[in-house]
């Protein structure tokens, strides 16, 4: 597993990051050792993964609660707790959470920085391939030693993607927008993947592995730090209205940079089908 030798930066706010992330993989990891054996019994993995969520969450709290006493948090479990300054920790403690109950090994720890309105730091951990990937606002984005820069790549038929499938919760009309952009998108692209994890989606937008990601009905904790990743590697950030509110409209677009303008032109008319907010 990863160590704090390994972030280059040595900003005090990343190291911090970094070190909670760590100390909670280490029982994500146990935890899914054992989701793996879960997978015959009749009762299954669902209690269990629930309980191994909320112990990571547990984790970063306290450790970034003792580091930061004054900083609010927004978490995925526990919701969100003012702070009496204008810092705010954005926390998903286990993204990919289907993934590790079917014992896919593709999640991670998610951690946001945000100062006001604007995300200024961001941690994404994947523990099983020992990623980390990094970001603050003026420092640059890595991926533990090595810095990133998004895809150089310059047309779309060369593009490879990253979305997510709206599911049980998502509406129609969310399904039928997802259903149209998808049939506008996959001829232009070399291909497009939905791996169920939307931190290491962008994370992989941050270090060129996809030129491009969208989503519709995306929370706050999803996408936090990999906003700071995208923008420290060189990509754009935007919402599927083709504002700057990906929060507030739960909803977003990353890309590197030659493909910014093609897939807005592909992808936001099938979020205006109705003419509706998102929801």
């Amino acid at each position: 597993m990863a160590n704090q030798m390994r972030i280059v930066s040595r900003s005090p706010n990343l190291n911090v990051m970094a070190n909670a992330a760590f100390y909670a993989a280490r029982g994500l990891v146990r935890d899914y050792g054992e989701v793996e054996h879960l997978q015959v019994s009749r009762k299954g993995p669902g209690d269990f993964v629930s309980n191994a969520d909320k112990k990571a969450e547990n984790s970063i709290y306290k450790d970034l609660k003792k580091a930061r006493p004054t900083y609010g948090f927004i978490m995925e479990e526990g919701g969100e707790i003012p702070g009496e300054e204008d810092y705010t920790w954005i926390v998903d403690p286990l993204d990919g959470t289907t993934n590790f109950l079917h014992a896919i090994p593709h999640f991670a720890i998610s951690i946001g920085l945000q100062k006001g309105s604007e995300m200024i730091a961001g941690v994404i951990y994947d523990p099983i391939k020992d990623e980390l990937f990094y970001a603050e606002k003026g420092g640059g984005a890595f991926l533990n030693e090595r810095r990133l820069r998004v895809s150089a790549r310059q047309s779309l038929n060369d593009a490879l993607l990253g979305t997510g499938i709206p599911f049980a919760s998502h509406t129609l009309t969310d399904r039928v927008k997802f259903q149209d952009s998808l049939e506008r998108v996959m001829p232009h692209v070399a291909g497009v993947r939905r791996m169920g994890a939307a931190a290491l989606d962008m994370a992989y937008v941050a270090a060129g592995r996809y030129e491009g990601y969208w989503e519709l009905g995306i929370n706050s904790w999803d996408i936090a730090a990999g906003i700071v990743l995208i923008q420290e590697a060189g990509g754009y950030v935007c919402d599927l209205m083709g504002g700057e509110d990906p929060f507030g409209t739960r909803s977003i677009l990353v890309t590197n940079q030659a493909m910014n303008q093609p897939l807005k032109d592909l992808l936001l008319p099938c979020y205006h089908l109705s003419g509706d907010t998102l929801k």
